[in-house]
């Protein structure tokens, strides 16, 4: 029943392939097989099926159903309990559910901090979440009480700066093993080495949003010129360079390149800074900007 499912969504046939699964997993579940491995993997794909259908609320509801076995089998003291409430927060994220989002990343960020060495690349990625849902929260009070908002614009900078500091110690400590195609031979570091740079690019773009929402908020009045967040998007512009043309430059990693690069050229056609960043001008970062489009427009392709 479960790989006629399977079938019948390859197919395009969502509406019977859902109905199939579903039956598929009451019966496990009738059966006492509830728990099993067998049955969160049907849940998680039946997850999949309603997120790439963009059917939130349906998704957020059997991620919860995946979270709550995953309590009760295996408790917070694993990872896979922590990866369920993982992607239960994201799709609260997109669901708007900003509180309780936060909450459940706060609480991934404790249980993985007491599993995990205190700058795995899992810990950066888990404060850049929270940051991101911070700084949309600290959007939100910017309206009705500055001061909240500053704290939380604080707490979004501490996450960021952590985020950063961990990435960046990934990427030098696998740099200093060699050059770059003797490094990527190792499976295990090219793929922490991969997601370490992703993390950076984009914790680097939001820490560069966040100075300038500061800067809009008129809270510091000492970088009228948005030095600070010229310097962030401009690293991100150097550590790229320091990977290209490695296996690390995947499509993902330079879609988040493009999406730095597109700030900081915004940035300073704005009038908002020095008009070049020492590094790079504004000519050569719209030229880098149409390169990457033209490059990724067959992966962007792809994905839809």
């Amino acid at each position: 029943m479960y790989h006629l499912g399977t079938v019948l969504y390859l197919l395009g046939e969502e509406k019977d392939s859902e109905a199939l699964i579903q039956d598929s997993i009451r019966i496990l579940e009738e059966g006492g097989l509830g728990e099993s491995i067998l049955c969160i993997r049907r849940l998680r794909y039946l997850a999949k099926m309603h997120m790439k259908s963009n059917n939130l609320l349906e998704t957020e509801n059997v991620q919860r159903k995946i979270l709550h076995i995953m309590e009760l089998s295996k408790g917070w003291n694993s990872l896979e309990t922590i990866n369920s409430a993982d992607g239960l927060a994201s799709t609260l994220y997109a669901n708007g559910c900003l509180k309780e989002a936060q909450e459940l990343l706060e609480r991934c960020l404790d249980a993985r901090k007491s599993l995990l060495p205190k700058d795995h690349i899992q810990i950066a990625a888990n404060m850049l979440h929270i940051a991101r849902v911070v700084m949309l929260r600290s959007n939100e009070l910017k309206a009705t009480d500055v001061s909240k908002a500053v704290t939380a614009t604080d707490r979004a900078r501490e996450l960021l700066n952590n985020s950063i500091r961990i990435s960046r110690g990934i990427l030098d400590k696998i740099s200093k093993h060699g050059e770059k195609k003797k490094i990527h031979k190792d499976g295990e570091s090219g793929k922490d080495g991969r997601t370490a740079l992703i993390i950076l690019l984009q914790s680097l773009d939001s820490l560069g949003n966040l100075e300038i929402t500061m800067q809009e908020m008129q809270v510091s009045k000492k970088d009228p010129l948005l030095v600070e967040a010229e310097n962030l998007l401009s690293e991100c512009f150097s550590t790229y360079q320091k990977f290209k043309g490695s296996t690390f430059d995947t499509p993902e990693v330079k879609a988040e390149y493009c999406a730095c690069l597109k700030r900081l050229s915004s940035l300073i056609s704005d009038g908002k800074t020095r008009k070049q960043t020492g590094r790079v001008s504004l000519e050569d970062l719209k030229d880098e900007i149409s390169r990457l489009q033209v490059e990724l427009s067959p992966y962007r392709k792809q994905k839809s």
